[in-house]
């Protein structure tokens, strides 16, 4: 009980640093200025990953308690607490949308209600959420397993940045979408779920650098 109120503790309390910069900078009308730091993509649109979805991207990721994910446009953060609970595996979500971060929280409660997902001696929540551009993250490097649910046009301008980025041997799964111009999938699989039975998952595994 004294870890979980601890990890939950510990997780509000970075949430609310993070949502409590979201509206800094706005003017007395609570609008948002522009800033030049904005994301570069932004795009509200939210649909939830159906379950058998996400577990079709463990499965074909072979994501394990040693695996690091990374989920861009994480949403309600859901697929990064699934793998931590199911596998142990760290996680890291990104999303731009404070009501997001805000489900992120109820989120964290209901995949904690018997015992705190912790790790090492601080007894940290093995999941972060965080509110901010996915295309600008500086730890990316992390990632051995990233996951997303993004239109190509984010894929797109992400591709450069994974290739530069990721380290040999990461994992990309997308659900539904691809880029107009990259690596090849190494793998595809279609997934029924109770919503439809077309969706559609693509995994590539990220090459050696040339030389």
């Amino acid at each position: 009980m004294l870890k979980r109120i601890l990890a939950i503790s510990l997780f509000a309390v970075a949430l609310v640093v993070l949502t409590t910069g979201i509206n800094a900078g706005g003017d007395k009308k609570g609008k948002v200025k522009d800033k030049k730091d904005d994301p570069k993509y932004n795009n509200p649109t939210f649909v939830p990953t159906a379950d058998e979805v996400i577990e079709k991207m463990f499965e074909m990721g072979k994501v394990n308690k040693n695996d690091v994910i990374f989920d861009l446009g994480c949403g309600d953060n859901r697929i990064c607490f699934m793998a931590a609970k199911k596998f142990g595996s760290r996680g890291v979500g990104i999303e731009t949308n404070p009501v997001r971060i805000r489900e992120a929280m109820d989120m964290f409660d209901k995949y904690n209600k018997d015992d705190a997902i912790v790790f090492g001696p601080v007894k940290l929540p093995l999941v972060e959420t965080r509110h901010g551009d996915a295309l600008a993250m500086k730890d990316l490097k992390d990632a051995t397993v990233v996951v997303m649910y993004m239109f190509p046009e984010f894929m797109d301008l992400w591709f450069p940045i994974a290739e530069k980025t990721l380290k040999p041997g990461t994992r990309i799964l997308s659900h539904d979408y691809s880029w107009t111009k990259g690596w090849e999938p190494v793998a595809t699989a279609t997934v029924k779920s109770s919503s439809r039975d077309n969706h559609k998952v693509l995994m590539w595994v990220v090459p050696e650098k040339k030389k």
